[in-house]
């Protein structure tokens, strides 16, 4: 049965990532007493091994209920970049408790190498053992043990896509045992007798059709026989993807949710922003000095682009379309924003993109440091100071001017729910390549589907996108 192959590996989770908490506690500690590491730096004061044991596993059951806080154990198999988040995010939370009971223990003989050692060997063992554990399920669900099976009702397209995407891909874990084109006699007949002969672990409705009456029947008869009903939204339910329900008096209301980055998880992002935009601009300050030297030696004008030709500030359509001021560094010639105002310009080198983002290839107006700074996105450094201030975050949408907001389509608008990003799935995806609905199709999917460890998956990986230059102009 699908059920006990499920709990089986969630069931494993728990003691294989205490034991990994364990092992990396261990080798942390195993580090730090190696007759290498003493030659470079003297112990100066000695750590029992049977005190830092107890220590161990009483952290280590803390980290296990910090995954547990943070999603890790539920039986939703999430994407492997997506659970890799978790892990970090939870080994951190879990390394700052450590840290704050040194703190206020006043226990400042603990090692700063263990901890340090702790936090990152902590991650990659819990990960490599999630991982092993990922690839041992895969393989089993490839051989086809685990499998649950399942009868579609319906022979729309959804039926057939879902029906050969289970054939298709094993790993989802389903073998569909029939398809019935329609719900009648006959198929109720035959369902009836796979449900009484066990042959079928759920019964997964793909006809939106179906009359109220028949949907009734189907329900009571796989409620009879306990077995999972599943079925397809309709084509309203469709157009969203969060959604909560709530009951007032008894009666079940349904919110449809913009995105998940509510509450906490706003607050995270905020904190997150913050810390790390500080970090950056400080890492980052003589690169930016040189690049304001480079503009302001080679090229007339502003090192920074903060306003436009008739002297306006320049502003950027920020959350909810409010707009804000927004500045860069110049990496065009002054005043080569009203060319683009020119019909002789436009018509002679045009914009290659779709939709209301004009993006212009090998453009007149760039500078030859600015398309240097364009080229490894150096330009946006200054967004730093944006996401400090709060009105840019350090992913999200791309923020837009406000003459191309003014040309946006109603589903368009949605990418305005959130606060714009220094990077994002588009960035990461294309850069200027995506058209403009691409571009939207892939910031709408950011904004639905946002979590922590996507958040830190996007930077992570931006930075390889920015090496291989592609998509920038």
């Amino acid at each position: 049965m699908r059920r006990s192959f499920d709990l089986t590996f969630l069931a494993l989770q728990v003691p294989l990532d205490f034991a990994a908490l364990m092992l990396a506690a261990l080798a942390a500690y195993t580090l730090r007493f190696s007759a290498a590491f003493i030659e470079i730096r003297p112990i100066l004061t000695a750590i029992p091994f049977a005190r830092y044991l107890t220590t161990s596993i009483i952290f280590s059951a803390i980290f296990v209920g910090i995954f547990a806080i943070a999603g890790l154990y539920q039986r939703r198999e999430r994407r492997a970049w997506e659970e890799f988040g978790r892990v970090i995010v939870s080994c951190t939370a879990g390394v700052m408790i450590l840290i704050a009971t040194v703190f206020f223990q006043r226990d400042f003989t603990t090692s700063r190498f263990i901890i340090l050692a702790l936090w990152s060997l902590s991650i990659l063992f819990v990960e490599i053992v999630r991982l092993l554990l990922r690839v041992i399920r895969h393989s089993l669900l490839r051989a086809r043990l685990g499998h649950r099976t399942i009868a579609i009702i319906g022979k729309g397209k959804a039926a057939i896509a879902l029906a050969d995407l289970f054939a298709s891909n094993p790993v989802l874990g389903y073998t569909v045992a029939r398809r019935f084109p329609s719900w009648n006699e006959a198929s109720k007949t035959d369902l009836e007798k796979l449900l009484k002969d066990r042959a079928i672990d759920e019964v997964l409705l793909a006809d939106p059709m179906i009359s109220k009456e028949d949907a009734v029947e189907l329900i009571a008869i796989t409620e009879a026989r306990n077995v999972t009903f599943k079925y397809l939204a309709d084509l309203f339910a469709a157009s969203f993807t969060n959604i909560s329900v709530t009951t007032n008096g008894g009666i079940p209301i349904i919110e449809v949710k913009r995105t998940p980055l509510e509450g906490w998880g706003r607050i995270f992002k905020r904190l997150f922003d913050f810390i790390v935009s500080l970090i950056l601009i400080i890492l980052l300050s003589p690169v930016m000095i040189l690049i304001a030297l480079a503009i302001k030696f080679t090229s007339k004008g502003p090192v920074f682009y903060s306003k436009r030709s008739d002297g306006t500030p320049l502003q950027r359509i920020g959350e909810d379309g409010v707009p804000f001021n927004y500045f860069k560094f110049r990496t065009m010639k002054v005043g080569a924003d009203k060319l683009h105002l020119d019909p002789a310009f436009m018509k002679e080198y045009g914009s290659h993109r779709a939709g209301p983002l004009m993006k212009i290839r090998r453009d007149p107006r760039v500078t030859s440091v600015g398309r240097f700074l364009r080229a490894w996105s150096l330009d946006e450094l200054p967004e730093l100071f944006l996401v400090l201030k709060g009105d840019v975050s350090l992913v999200g949408p791309r923020p837009h001017l406000p003459e191309e907001v003014k040309l946006y389509k109603p589903h368009h608008r949605r990418v305005l729910s959130i606060k714009p990003g220094i990077t994002g799935m588009a960035q990461i995806s294309g850069r200027a390549d995506l058209d403009f609905e691409d571009e939207v199709k892939l910031d709408t999917w950011y904004i639905e589907h946002w979590s922590p460890g996507l958040d830190i998956w996007i930077l992570l990986k931006t930075p390889f996108v920015v090496a291989t230059r592609r998509g920038a102009y």
